[in-house]
């Protein structure tokens, strides 16, 4: 009888790195999309209420930036909903009665309100009045929050499921109150929202000061770089806070992926918060070891003598402690740096009486460095969130083993490579697109042929 060979690498495994070089790369856009529709609004009304036209060369400018973003978004999310088929078959199988309309009400109530009001948005500005222009901005942004609402929605309910029954292997929606508002929605919700503002924040800081490290700002230019700043400096202590609170809700239903945050083998009391380790799965210990005594146990029960569940405890029902471990702490530390980096930032920029030709090179060579940093602490946090979740696709319900496809591992790995050279080449076009716009700002808003030139020195009502 001829041998079977088998791949030496698990097609599962595989599966999951390809869904999640797509999921890594949609999530990014829709993180800037989100906040960046509600400081659009922002800009406009402050247009509206001051006639200020440094406020609607802002508006135009980022118009642009976010029409580029939601096209990347719209693009990558089909790719990304295709692979429910493709790599998971069993998931829609089972789970289909929950996760369909979840998606179904995202497209329907979101997707569509966003992409029929971006038109007007777009290409109205003089040819409709000045409310109406806004009301459609307002819509714009509205969908983009709605299209998170129910995609974290369903994201909420595979981690913390509630409201189903399952009859006959499948799963079935008893009260769809208790499936939307499952028990970490409303953390994860608040928690993504607060990562998208962070996120725009700083691309709005950083583009600023690379103009005027380019010397290729405009009037609107320090307008928006205290915008970016004063909002990354307000809303850092609140995520922080929301962290915290969203960290004793995974303690409560997932303790076994704190146990893995934290590195954390043995059941104890006054756990160690450890700076760095390096967790060892298969030894089932820590290497190199720096820890501050009970820190843990302090901050995550508020109590520095509180119990926290070891990895054992949960053996063959655990996620992978190594990639959390440290992707927790690449997050937690992007965000002490974005923390530092604001506050030093506005301190220093309201010295210089917002005058942003007056700041520190070093400090607008930070910002410009750091543009993009809320990608790297949203990319890290959602590793944590998605990773935490295994070896369950619906966490304590359903095995992601057991619901993979049955496509063999070597056109998996064919399809994965194909990914992420498209991935990476469609990301180095878009931040090059980026640089040019902040670079050439007057050639961008030249192009912008919608805009008649009296609707730019005047308000049309």
């Amino acid at each position: 009888m001829p041998k079977v060979r088998t791949s030496p690498v698990d097609p599962v495994l595989l599966a999951r790195m390809q869904f999640a070089a797509n999921i890594s790369f949609h999530i990014l856009f829709p993180t800037i999309s989100i906040a960046l529709g509600w400081m659009l609004l922002f800009f406009r009304w402050r247009w509206l209420t001051t006639h200020d036209s440094a406020w609607l060369t802002a508006y135009r400018f980022w118009t642009k930036v976010f029409a580029l973003t939601f096209a990347l978004g719209v693009v990558s999310g089909i790719t990304m909903s295709f692979q429910f088929g493709t790599n998971w078959p069993g998931y829609m199988e089972q789970v289909g009665n929950v996760a369909g309309p979840l998606l179904a009400f995202e497209v329907l109530t979101a997707f569509f309100l966003e992409a029929g009001f971006l038109g007007i948005m777009l290409f109205g500005h003089g040819r409709v009045s000045e409310r109406v222009h806004l009301l459609a901005t307002f819509f714009v942004a509205f969908g983009t929050t709605l299209s998170a609402f129910w995609i974290l929605a369903l994201n909420s309910w595979m981690q913390t499921p509630a409201g189903h029954e399952v009859i006959a292997g499948q799963f079935h929606v008893r009260n769809w109150f208790d499936v939307v508002f499952n028990p970490s929605f409303p953390y994860r919700l608040t928690h993504m929202v607060l990562a998208s503002a962070l996120t725009v924040a700083f691309l709005l800081a950083g583009i600023s000061a690379w103009q005027v490290l380019r010397g290729c700002c405009n009037a609107s230019t320090p307008k928006v770089l205290r915008v970016g700043l004063t909002l990354a400096a307000l809303l850092i202590p609140v995520q922080i806070f929301v962290g915290d609170l969203h960290g004793l809700n995974t303690l409560q239903h997932q303790p076994q992926k704190i146990a893995a945050m934290e590195g954390v083998w043995q059941t104890q009391r006054g756990a160690p918060l450890l700076l760095f380790a390096l967790p060892d799965d298969q030894g089932r210990k820590n290497h190199f070891e720096i820890a501050i005594p009970k820190l843990a146990s302090l901050i995550l029960t508020h109590d520095a003598d509180g119990e926290i569940k070891g990895l054992d405890e949960f053996r063959d029902a655990h996620p992978p402690a190594l990639p959390l471990f440290l992707a927790f702490r690449a997050m937690v530390g992007m965000g002490v740096l974005m923390l530092l980096v604001s506050w030093a930032g506005w301190w220093l920029y309201r010295r210089s009486g917002w005058q942003a030709q007056r700041l520190p090179r070093w400090l607008l060579w930070g910002l410009a460095g750091m543009t993009f940093s809320g990608w790297v602490a949203t990319l890290a946090g959602w590793y944590v969130t998605e990773i935490g979740r295994q070896p369950y696709i619906v966490f304590g319900l359903l095995r992601t083993a057991d619901v993979a496809s049955a496509v063999p591992a070597p056109m998996i790995a064919l399809t994965l490579a194909i990914y992420v050279a498209m991935y990476l080449a469609l990301m180095v076009a878009y931040v090059a697109v980026i640089k040019y716009m902040a670079e050439k700002p007057g050639r961008v808003l030249d192009a912008d042929t919608d805009v008649p030139a009296a609707v730019v020195g005047g308000s049309r009502v």
